[in-house]
């Protein structure tokens, strides 16, 4: 078994679920009167499947924004580990380095990598899409819903009348093709680099800007632009609409979350209190203070001491002999 029929295995049910949502959305689309041939039809199904997977993963997004906050809460013990095995180059330190680091991170409930599991989780309907669109170029029918007639369709719909669906920058057949990938290159380095901009300066409390997770933030804030330069360059357009959406979705996300719930001692986080703020003045609304409406306990007066009972005898004692 070569490769590509061991990874057509792999992928053949994600390629079933692909096929369903998207000719689904299609059949839509058709239905409300929309050419079924053309390229905009199929493009506006991927969209559909764009938003049916991001919304399937909105629970995982929640889990990696709970796991950042968990990451912030140990960035100091972590900063005291690395400082504790700064400048030790054995063996026998980086190992203790190594373990000590693992058992921060199991207390925590949380790993270096969650950050990245919606990304992993699309990776495979990445190349599922992929697999669709090389198979219906070349008129072979789905494993599914995608029936001959629609796949040939989908391998032959071309985009403003111009650029097939199915080519990439590698097998453009004209120049429409190269021009609305590098359109798409531009856009989707553009917002996934606002994306990580905008976590970056104003969604990190100053111990997480001093953690190794922030520099490695910074090293993929420029790393990622060569990967959508290579995807521009491999993927067909079709897989590149998909990732473009779903890159859109991830930017607008983000904003939502770190408005609303940003990182605490963040600059969003404190943004987000002079909002607040601003708007209980609005309503005219005081901030929380003592006033004259503040009802204040005041501390009961301590009691006397009981002064206990003497007899006469022991009184007259008390005062000394009459003179």
């Amino acid at each position: 078994m070569d490769i590509f029929a061991f990874f057509n295995t792999l992928l053949w049910p994600i390629r079933w679920v692909i096929e369903a949502i998207l000719v689904s959305f299609h059949s839509l689309l058709t239905a409300v009167g929309l050419d079924s041939a053309a390229g905009l039809t199929w493009v506006l199904s991927i969209v559909g499947l764009v938003l049916v997977v991001r919304a399937a993963l909105i629970p995982i997004f929640v889990r990696q924004i709970k796991s950042q906050r968990r990451m912030l809460e140990i960035a100091p013990q972590l900063k005291k580990i690395q400082d504790k095995y700064k400048g030790k180059r054995d063996q026998f330190s980086r190992e203790a380095m190594s373990r000590e680091t693992m058992e921060a991170y199991k207390k925590a409930g949380t790993n270096p990598f969650a950050s990245c599991l919606p990304l992993l989780l699309q990776m495979p309907i990445f190349f599922g899409l992929f697999s669709v669109l090389n198979d219906a170029a070349q008129g072979k029918r789905g494993v599914g819903m995608l029936d001959q007639e629609r796949a040939t369709e989908f391998g032959g719909a071309e985009l403003f009348g111009l650029a097939p669906l199915a080519e990439s920058m590698s097998t453009a057949s004209n120049g429409a093709v190269i021009v609305i990938a590098l359109i798409m290159i531009v856009l989707m380095t553009a917002s996934q680099f606002i994306t990580q901009l905008q976590i970056m300066s104003k969604n990190q409390s100053p111990q997480m800007k001093e953690s190794p997770m922030y520099r490695q933030q910074k090293v993929l804030l420029y790393i990622l632009p060569l990967v959508f330069a290579f995807s521009g360059f491999a993927f067909p357009l079709g897989v590149m609409f998909y990732w473009l959406t779903s890159n859109f979705w991830t930017m607008v996300q983000q904003f939502i979350v770190i408005r609303n719930l940003p990182t605490p001692g963040s600059e969003a986080a404190q943004a987000r209190e002079a909002r607040l703020a601003k708007k209980r003045r609005r309503k005219g609304i005081e901030d929380p203070q003592p006033d004259s409406a503040t009802i204040v306990i005041e501390e009961p007066p301590k009691k006397a001491q009981r002064v206990q009972p003497v007899s006469k005898n022991r009184a007259k004692k008390q005062s000394g002999p009459k003179k």
